[in-house]
């Protein structure tokens, strides 16, 4: 075994491109995309550093040298849509912090957080630079949790255009109020109890919607169409929402590939409704692992699971390009159980039989590694190995049943990047938790 490691470890040495700092470090990767549609951008984690440094240096020559138009992200559509907005100068809001105050869900710091400040400041000053609106540079949600801000924006919309219809609305999405504003309580009356469920409602809200589209753009122009888009997205949120809460109840792979279904679903539209504008259409999506790594290729499809990477290779072949993102070991920002506060978390060196420990082994800080077109490197990276996940929370005293799943790295992504030592993300709100950082193992008899 040890013998098929190193040899393994000496082909990747040879074959990775190391990165320096340097402006021209992702030539390979852009040779790489060549004329992709649509390149997915992962990360081994909701909170770290490198990961969203890296994948706005990526994102940011895609605009700049592929003509890429639009950033889709693992985010909630309304959220992502006030950035939107200001980012493309058609908001009130003063600046780039001021326009992530949306972000007020669990966990707050994955889009509040100093890299994506700095993105969003530089997605607004190169738009500002462009004349033509059909070319400025969008920034889109894919996710689904957002079920009664999405109700809202909808009401919002037929408020301005159709007031007697938002009266029809506002009745239809009532049933969701004898259950306050968690949708998970709904969920579970809906599931557990006598309580009729929204499903009826909410579907007929979005098609009466759609029945009334033509009567909502009958007048001209982009930003018409812009809005209809956003309110009709919005109406599908909610009925998608509802049917992923009560999911929920029936087990995870249920929920798991309602959601993804969702994102991917969103994507095309999305890609549909640019297109209508400008043609063609490139977008960077922004994404966990788990969600752009093909599932097929993981224990995650042994289970019945899909995910969006793996539906944008079905539905898109030959149009994209899948980029996951490794680390070894540093800190970073997660909880310790879902809606508790932010801490700031040492990240235990990678398990010995895991894809991280051996792009340890190769004795680089950080590489690119392309695995789709180096048939040696392809082929030794279809052997199953551990590969390490962490999202919005982090248990390392259970790590390798919490965090760990088996993959086969090449069918699973078209790239990688790895960065050994990491650092965790730096929230915009600090709290005490994250200040005071991760105890260290020895304590109490660390000085």
């Amino acid at each position: 075994m040890a013998l098929a490691v190193d040899a393994t470890t000496e082909i990747i040495g040879e074959s990775a491109h190391r990165l320096t700092g340097s402006n021209r470090d992702y030539d390979p990767l852009l040779e790489m995309i060549g004329d992709a549609r649509f390149v997915l951008l992962g990360e081994a984690s909701h909170g770290t550093h490198e990961f969203y440094r890296e994948r706005a240096q990526i994102t940011k020559r895609l605009i700049q040298e592929k003509g890429f138009t639009s950033i889709a992200v693992e985010a909630d559509w309304p959220d992502a849509y006030r950035v939107n907005r200001f980012i493309r100068n058609e908001s009130e809001d003063e600046d780039a912090e001021e326009a992530l105050q949306d972000f007020k869900r669990f966990p707050t710091w994955m889009w509040r957080n100093a890299d994506v400040l700095d993105f969003v400041g530089w997605l607004r000053d190169y738009n500002d630079n462009i004349l033509e609106p059909t070319q400025k540079v969008g920034f889109y949600g894919l996710d689904l949790y957002s079920l009664h801000s999405s109700i809202q924006a909808v009401l919002d919309y037929l408020k301005k255009t159709d007031p007697e219809e938002a009266r029809r609305a506002r009745s239809r999405y009532s049933c969701f109020e004898h259950f306050g504003e968690d949708p998970q309580s709904y969920a579970f009356a809906a599931t557990t109890s006598n309580a009729n469920s929204c499903e009826e409602e909410v579907i007929r809200q979005l098609v009466e919607l759609r029945r009334r589209s033509e009567d909502y753009l009958r007048a001209e122009g982009k930003s018409v169409a812009d809005e209809f888009f956003f309110a009709e997205q919005n109406a599908r949120l909610v009925k998608n929402a509802e049917h992923y809460y009560r999911s929920m109840f029936y087990g995870r792979q249920s929920s798991w590939n309602l959601r993804d279904q969702h994102m991917a679903d969103t994507l095309d539209s999305l890609m549909g409704h640019l297109q209508r504008h400008r043609v063609p259409q490139k977008i960077a999506v922004w994404e966990h692992n788990s969600h752009l790594g093909d599932a097929r290729a993981t224990q995650m499809g042994e289970r019945g699971e899909l995910n969006v990477g793996q539906l944008i290779r079905e539905r898109h072949s030959g149009q994209s390009v899948l980029v996951g993102f490794t680390t070894y070991s540093g800190s970073v920002t997660a909880a310790s159980e879902w809606d508790t506060p932010a801490e700031r978390k040492r990240v235990r060196d990678s398990l010995p039989e895991s894809y991280e420990a051996l792009f340890h082994e190769v004795g680089f800080d950080r590489f690119f590694l392309n695995m789709r077109d180096i048939p040696a490197v392809k082929e030794k990276l279809q052997e199953p190995r551990l590969e390490r996940a962490i999202g919005v929370i982090y248990m390392p005293q259970t790590e390798r049943m919490s965090h760990y799943f088996e993959a086969y790295l090449s069918d699973q992504f078209d790239a990688i990047l790895h960065f050994d030592q990491t650092r965790a993300v730096e929230p915009l709100e600090r709290t005490v938790e994250w200040r005071k950082g991760d105890i260290p193992e020895t304590f109490p008899f660390s000085v």
